[in-house]
Protein backbone atom coordinates (compact mmCIF):
# COMPACT_ATOMS: atom_id res chain seq x y z
CA UNK A 1 0.00 0.00 0.00
CA UNK A 2 1.21 3.14 -0.58
CA UNK A 3 0.08 6.76 1.35
CA UNK A 4 0.44 9.81 1.14
CA UNK A 5 0.85 12.33 4.26
CA UNK A 6 -0.91 15.90 2.89
CA UNK A 7 -0.05 17.93 5.82
CA UNK A 8 3.48 17.09 7.64
CA UNK A 9 6.11 19.23 9.51
CA UNK A 10 9.31 17.26 9.30
CA UNK A 11 11.64 20.05 9.32
CA UNK A 12 10.38 21.42 12.89
CA UNK A 13 12.42 21.51 15.93
CA UNK A 14 10.95 18.37 17.66
CA UNK A 15 12.56 16.52 14.69
CA UNK A 16 16.47 17.75 15.31
CA UNK A 17 17.54 14.85 16.86
CA UNK A 18 16.35 11.57 14.57
CA UNK A 19 14.89 13.29 11.91
CA UNK A 20 16.16 10.86 9.15
CA UNK A 21 14.87 7.96 11.15
CA UNK A 22 11.57 9.39 11.27
CA UNK A 23 11.31 9.81 7.74
CA UNK A 24 12.63 6.45 7.19
CA UNK A 25 9.80 4.97 9.12
CA UNK A 26 7.59 6.53 7.31
CA UNK A 27 8.79 4.98 3.92
CA UNK A 28 9.17 2.03 5.21
CA UNK A 29 4.67 2.25 6.68
CA UNK A 30 4.12 2.97 2.76
CA UNK A 31 4.11 6.55 3.34
CA UNK A 32 6.09 7.96 0.34
CA UNK A 33 4.42 11.32 -0.51
CA UNK A 34 4.74 14.06 2.02
CA UNK A 35 3.46 17.91 1.75
CA UNK A 36 5.40 20.48 3.17
CA UNK A 37 3.15 23.49 4.37
CA UNK A 38 4.65 26.97 4.66
CA UNK A 39 4.96 28.40 8.43
CA UNK A 40 6.72 31.53 7.59
CA UNK A 41 9.79 33.23 6.49
CA UNK A 42 11.71 32.12 9.79
CA UNK A 43 10.91 28.56 9.25
CA UNK A 44 12.02 28.65 5.10
CA UNK A 45 15.42 27.31 5.23
CA UNK A 46 14.77 24.20 7.49
CA UNK A 47 12.08 23.50 5.10
CA UNK A 48 14.02 23.92 1.93
CA UNK A 49 17.01 22.02 3.14
CA UNK A 50 15.02 19.31 4.43
CA UNK A 51 12.86 19.11 0.64
CA UNK A 52 16.20 19.51 -0.90
CA UNK A 53 17.30 16.24 1.14
CA UNK A 54 14.23 14.08 0.29
CA UNK A 55 13.08 15.66 -2.92
CA UNK A 56 12.27 12.24 -4.21
CA UNK A 57 9.18 12.11 -1.53
CA UNK A 58 8.84 15.64 -0.36
CA UNK A 59 6.81 18.39 -1.87
CA UNK A 60 7.19 21.64 -1.24
CA UNK A 61 4.70 24.64 -0.51
CA UNK A 62 4.91 28.68 0.69
CA UNK A 63 2.79 30.46 2.09
CA UNK A 64 1.89 32.44 5.58
CA UNK A 65 0.42 30.66 8.68
CA UNK A 66 -2.24 33.01 10.28
CA UNK A 67 -0.47 32.57 12.98
CA UNK A 68 2.49 34.26 11.93
CA UNK A 69 0.68 37.42 11.26
CA UNK A 70 1.75 39.89 13.39
CA UNK A 71 3.40 44.01 13.51
CA UNK A 72 5.73 42.60 9.98
CA UNK A 73 2.98 40.86 8.17
CA UNK A 74 3.20 42.96 4.89
CA UNK A 75 7.13 41.81 4.63
CA UNK A 76 5.99 38.39 5.43
CA UNK A 77 3.38 38.55 3.00
CA UNK A 78 5.77 40.36 0.62
CA UNK A 79 8.40 36.80 1.24
CA UNK A 80 5.73 35.16 -0.11
CA UNK A 81 5.57 36.85 -3.18
CA UNK A 82 9.14 37.10 -4.40
CA UNK A 83 9.17 33.30 -3.74
CA UNK A 84 6.25 32.71 -6.13
CA UNK A 85 8.17 34.90 -8.52
CA UNK A 86 11.24 33.73 -8.66
CA UNK A 87 10.30 30.18 -8.82
CA UNK A 88 9.48 27.79 -11.40
CA UNK A 89 5.65 28.07 -11.17
CA UNK A 90 6.67 31.38 -12.65
CA UNK A 91 7.94 30.97 -16.56
CA UNK A 92 10.08 34.21 -16.41
CA UNK A 93 11.51 32.65 -12.51
CA UNK A 94 14.75 33.23 -12.18
CA UNK A 95 15.82 32.94 -8.65
CA UNK A 96 18.22 30.14 -8.06
CA UNK A 97 17.54 27.59 -5.47
CA UNK A 98 13.98 27.83 -5.68
CA UNK A 99 11.78 24.83 -5.66
CA UNK A 100 8.27 24.58 -7.46
CA UNK A 101 5.52 24.75 -5.60
CA UNK A 102 2.55 22.54 -5.78
CA UNK A 103 0.20 24.44 -2.89
CA UNK A 104 0.19 27.80 -1.68
CA UNK A 105 -0.53 26.99 2.56
CA UNK A 106 -1.15 26.93 5.14
CA UNK A 107 -3.15 30.03 4.64
CA UNK A 108 -5.98 30.76 6.64
CA UNK A 109 -7.71 32.61 10.33
CA UNK A 110 -7.03 31.68 13.77
CA UNK A 111 -8.99 33.13 16.35
CA UNK A 112 -7.95 30.99 18.83
CA UNK A 113 -4.35 32.25 20.06
CA UNK A 114 -5.08 35.97 19.47
CA UNK A 115 -7.78 37.82 17.88
CA UNK A 116 -5.65 40.95 17.50
CA UNK A 117 -4.57 40.76 14.05
CA UNK A 118 -7.83 39.34 12.54
CA UNK A 119 -8.35 42.25 10.03
CA UNK A 120 -4.89 41.62 8.96
CA UNK A 121 -5.30 37.79 9.02
CA UNK A 122 -8.39 38.33 6.76
CA UNK A 123 -6.11 40.82 4.02
CA UNK A 124 -3.36 38.19 4.21
CA UNK A 125 -5.77 35.11 3.78
CA UNK A 126 -7.36 37.07 0.52
CA UNK A 127 -4.21 37.85 -1.20
CA UNK A 128 -2.77 34.11 -0.78
CA UNK A 129 -6.16 33.42 -2.42
CA UNK A 130 -5.09 35.80 -5.55
CA UNK A 131 -1.54 34.30 -5.66
CA UNK A 132 -3.01 30.41 -5.72
CA UNK A 133 -5.35 31.87 -8.70
CA UNK A 134 -2.57 33.73 -10.45
CA UNK A 135 -0.18 30.59 -10.12
CA UNK A 136 -3.24 27.85 -10.87
CA UNK A 137 -2.46 26.12 -7.14
CA UNK A 138 -4.55 24.62 -4.35
CA UNK A 139 -4.70 25.86 -0.76
CA UNK A 140 -4.21 24.64 2.25
CA UNK A 141 -6.96 26.41 4.61
CA UNK A 142 -5.95 26.51 8.42
CA UNK A 143 -8.79 27.84 10.22
CA UNK A 144 -9.19 27.95 13.97
CA UNK A 145 -12.08 29.73 16.22
CA UNK A 146 -12.62 32.05 12.88
CA UNK A 147 -15.67 30.60 11.02
CA UNK A 148 -17.61 33.34 10.31
CA UNK A 149 -14.76 35.42 9.21
CA UNK A 150 -13.67 32.53 7.00
CA UNK A 151 -16.61 32.75 4.81
CA UNK A 152 -17.15 36.44 4.99
CA UNK A 153 -13.25 36.54 3.02
CA UNK A 154 -14.46 33.36 0.71
CA UNK A 155 -17.39 35.36 -0.25
CA UNK A 156 -16.20 37.96 -0.75
CA UNK A 157 -13.27 36.46 -2.90
CA UNK A 158 -14.88 33.74 -4.71
CA UNK A 159 -18.12 35.40 -5.92
CA UNK A 160 -17.03 39.28 -5.58
CA UNK A 161 -19.31 42.12 -5.94
CA UNK A 162 -20.45 41.57 -9.29
CA UNK A 163 -21.81 37.93 -8.30
CA UNK A 164 -19.20 36.45 -11.21
CA UNK A 165 -17.88 33.21 -9.43
CA UNK A 166 -14.07 32.41 -9.50
CA UNK A 167 -13.95 28.91 -8.22
CA UNK A 168 -10.58 28.11 -6.31
CA UNK A 169 -9.22 24.51 -5.20
CA UNK A 170 -7.59 23.07 -2.02
CA UNK A 171 -8.14 21.26 1.07
CA UNK A 172 -9.73 22.05 4.47
CA UNK A 173 -7.02 21.15 6.85
CA UNK A 174 -7.86 19.62 10.26
CA UNK A 175 -11.46 19.50 9.14
CA UNK A 176 -13.35 18.76 12.09
CA UNK A 177 -16.60 20.88 11.03
CA UNK A 178 -20.42 19.32 9.94
CA UNK A 179 -20.81 17.44 7.11
CA UNK A 180 -23.39 20.91 6.18
CA UNK A 181 -19.86 23.04 6.94
CA UNK A 182 -18.14 20.74 4.22
CA UNK A 183 -21.01 21.32 1.52
CA UNK A 184 -20.97 24.84 2.13
CA UNK A 185 -16.93 24.61 1.82
CA UNK A 186 -17.55 22.94 -1.37
CA UNK A 187 -19.31 26.16 -3.10
CA UNK A 188 -16.18 27.67 -3.42
CA UNK A 189 -14.68 25.21 -5.60
CA UNK A 190 -13.10 21.61 -5.56
CA UNK A 191 -11.84 21.28 -2.13
CA UNK A 192 -11.02 18.04 0.09
CA UNK A 193 -11.05 17.48 3.40
CA UNK A 194 -7.98 16.30 5.40
CA UNK A 195 -8.48 13.87 8.26
CA UNK A 196 -6.06 13.09 10.64
CA UNK A 197 -5.05 11.45 14.34
CA UNK A 198 -8.68 13.51 15.46
CA UNK A 199 -10.27 10.71 13.59
CA UNK A 200 -9.10 8.11 16.05
CA UNK A 201 -10.33 9.88 19.31
CA UNK A 202 -12.82 8.47 21.44
CA UNK A 203 -16.08 10.51 20.47
CA UNK A 204 -14.64 12.63 17.76
CA UNK A 205 -17.53 14.01 15.88
CA UNK A 206 -15.99 13.76 12.61
CA UNK A 207 -15.79 10.50 12.72
CA UNK A 208 -19.75 11.01 12.06
CA UNK A 209 -19.42 13.55 9.61
CA UNK A 210 -17.60 11.34 7.93
CA UNK A 211 -20.12 8.60 7.32
CA UNK A 212 -21.64 11.64 4.62
CA UNK A 213 -18.43 12.89 3.07
CA UNK A 214 -17.66 10.60 0.07
CA UNK A 215 -14.10 9.24 -0.22
CA UNK A 216 -13.53 11.02 -3.43
CA UNK A 217 -13.35 14.28 -1.43
CA UNK A 218 -10.79 13.04 1.56
CA UNK A 219 -7.06 13.51 2.16
CA UNK A 220 -4.99 12.00 5.16
CA UNK A 221 -2.60 14.05 6.50
CA UNK A 222 -0.83 13.33 10.08
CA UNK A 223 0.06 17.35 10.91
CA UNK A 224 3.28 16.39 12.75
CA UNK A 225 4.61 16.83 15.15
CA UNK A 226 1.23 17.81 16.08
CA UNK A 227 -2.80 15.59 16.83
CA UNK A 228 -1.02 12.59 17.23
CA UNK A 229 -3.48 9.33 16.74
CA UNK A 230 -4.30 6.67 18.65
CA UNK A 231 -2.41 4.87 20.05
CA UNK A 232 0.22 7.23 20.27
CA UNK A 233 -1.44 9.98 21.77
CA UNK A 234 0.34 12.27 24.04
CA UNK A 235 3.28 11.56 22.04
CA UNK A 236 5.33 13.32 19.46
CA UNK A 237 3.72 13.16 16.08
CA UNK A 238 5.25 11.20 12.72
CA UNK A 239 4.29 10.24 9.01
CA UNK A 240 4.65 6.52 9.98
CA UNK A 241 1.41 6.81 11.73
CA UNK A 242 -0.63 7.34 8.46
CA UNK A 243 -2.02 3.91 8.72
CA UNK A 244 -3.61 4.44 11.92
CA UNK A 245 -5.41 6.91 10.63
CA UNK A 246 -6.23 5.23 7.40
CA UNK A 247 -7.45 1.98 9.64
CA UNK A 248 -10.34 4.11 11.11
CA UNK A 249 -11.22 5.61 8.18
CA UNK A 250 -11.66 2.45 7.11
CA UNK A 251 -13.56 1.33 9.80
CA UNK A 252 -16.16 4.20 9.18
CA UNK A 253 -16.36 3.58 5.18
CA UNK A 254 -16.85 0.54 5.61
CA UNK A 255 -14.14 -0.79 3.41
CA UNK A 256 -10.50 -2.07 3.30
CA UNK A 257 -7.81 -0.14 4.52
CA UNK A 258 -6.21 -1.02 0.81
CA UNK A 259 -8.72 0.84 -0.70
CA UNK A 260 -8.45 4.27 1.87
CA UNK A 261 -5.07 3.95 0.60
CA UNK A 262 -5.47 3.97 -3.25
CA UNK A 263 -8.56 6.56 -2.91
CA UNK A 264 -6.59 9.37 -1.24
CA UNK A 265 -2.95 8.77 -2.12
CA UNK A 266 -5.25 9.32 -5.77
CA UNK A 267 -7.30 12.41 -3.95
CA UNK A 268 -3.52 13.78 -2.98
CA UNK A 269 -1.92 13.01 -6.91
CA UNK A 270 -5.08 15.01 -8.26
CA UNK A 271 -5.23 18.21 -5.98
CA UNK A 272 -1.65 18.69 -5.68
CA UNK A 273 -0.45 17.52 -8.82
CA UNK A 274 2.54 15.18 -7.47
Amino acid sequence: MIFADTHTHPYDTAFDADREEVLQRALDAGVTKWIFPAIDSTYYQKQLECYNKHSANAFMTIGLHPTSVGANWREELHFVEEKLKGSPNNPDGTMPGTPRYYAIGEIGLDGYWSREFMKEQMEVFSAQIDMAQEYNLPIIIHERSATDEMFRVLDEHVFGQSGNSHKIRGVFHAFSGSAETFERICKYGEFKAGIGGVVTYKNAGVAKTLENIPLDSILLETDSPWLTPVPFRGKRNESSYIPYIAARLSQIKGCSIEDIAGRTTENAEELFGI
